[in-house]
């Protein structure tokens, strides 16, 4: 693991015949070259980090490493799932562990633990990091053994977790997104959270390129299906929340709960109904708002796509009472919604 603001760079030399590679003496010397690149970052952004490997929790940053011959590492053969920290308390993390293991069972990868085991790890590893906001990363892998295809030669699967600081806040601006041309993963890829995020890389870079955040996937029938790491979601102009069904993509966790919050909304009369149902692209740019759902947004407004408005070309009001609505769940929700963190 590498933090994106400390770049490793190869030392300039005028002709690649001088080029000549260090070898390393001893594990304690390279250890000390592993700390001298991290002393020069002012804050941690990796607090602490848990890996079956070695069974137990670094905090360490230059030990939060994996085994090259991992199948996660060379092969894609992984699942993830992401939980937040918010004010000391995990959100919302039984409903991803449950999607995670779901995962896990379509990529064919038994877990090494339990899911009340892989909570208390959580649990325990946040408590270690000391950190109060951010998110909470885990994987579970086929596991190291081999660089072959088949995971027959893997002894076991390997679970790693990382607590990864992250002052997120609350999305009140709007952004602006494209269609995508990246060619979307298949159904059984994009409903389970696997590793394989070539396609939502490419998806994104395509956007950024042409001035906008991110992108929107339609299916091969013209419906909406999803963002690259996100839900979709719309107001219509008669004020019905509708989100695309997810038999075809990911269910979202955030994306479910707002489903779930969101009829108070019509209780109070602010709308008419909520709904998952197919969304042509010509119904979707028609709509009076547009948003995201993702886990740290928890929504983000849209006001543009493919360079046109949505709605009047601003915020709008109903995407932010969605939005205040969940962001109140996230910091005073009952119940298993916020799981205290018991920091030492």
């Amino acid at each position: 693991m590498v933090n994106p603001t400390v770049p490793w760079k190869a030392p300039e030399v005028e002709n690649d015949d001088d080029f000549r590679v260090h070898v390393f003496s001893s594990s304690s010397e390279l250890l000390e070259k592993l700390h001298e690149k991290w002393s020069s970052v002012e804050k941690q952004p990796y607090p602490a980090m848990y890996s079956s490997i070695f069974g137990g929790i670094t905090l360490d940053p230059a030990m939060m490493v994996i085994p090259l011959d991992d199948h996660m590492v060379h092969r894609g053969h992984g699942v993830f799932d992401t939980s937040i920290v918010l004010d000391g308390y995990l959100y919302e993390l039984d409903v991803h562990l449950d999607r995670f293991l779901l995962s896990a069972s379509k990529a064919k990868i038994s877990s090494p633990f339990s899911q009340s085991t892989l909570r208390s790890i959580i649990i325990q590893l946040t408590a270690a990091s000391k950190c109060k906001k951010g998110t909470l990363r885990f994987w579970l892998s086929a596991g190291p053994g081999d660089f072959l295809l088949s995971s027959a030669g893997c002894p076991t699967s390997a679970f790693y977790a990382v607590v990864i600081d992250h002052d997120f806040s609350q999305c009140k601006e709007g952004v602006k997104v494209i269609t995508s041309n990246v060619p979307m993963k298949p159904p059984l890829f994009a409903t389970a959270k696997n590793v394989n995020y070539l396609p939502n890389v490419l998806s994104v870079m395509e956007a950024e390129e042409k001035g906008a955040s991110s992108s929107v996937w339609v299916d091969e029938e013209g419906y909406i299906a999803e963002g690259p790491n996100v839900n979709v979601a719309f107001i219509t102009q008669d004020k019905e929340l509708v989100m695309p069904p997810f038999d075809n993509i990911l269910h979202g966790c955030t994306a479910k709960r707002l489903l779930q919050l969101a009829p108070k909304l019509v209780d109070q009369g602010l709308l008419k109904s909520v709904a998952t149902k197919k969304i042509s692209v010509e119904e979707a740019k028609a709509a009076a708002e547009m948003m995201y759902v993702g886990s740290t947004l928890p929504l983000l407004p849209i006001i543009e796509w493919d360079d046109q408005p949505i709605g009047n070309g601003s915020v709008g009001e109903l995407t932010m009472v969605l939005s205040n609505l969940l962001w109140d769940d996230m910091v005073t929700g009952s119940g298993t919604q916020r799981i205290p963190v018991p920091y030492v």
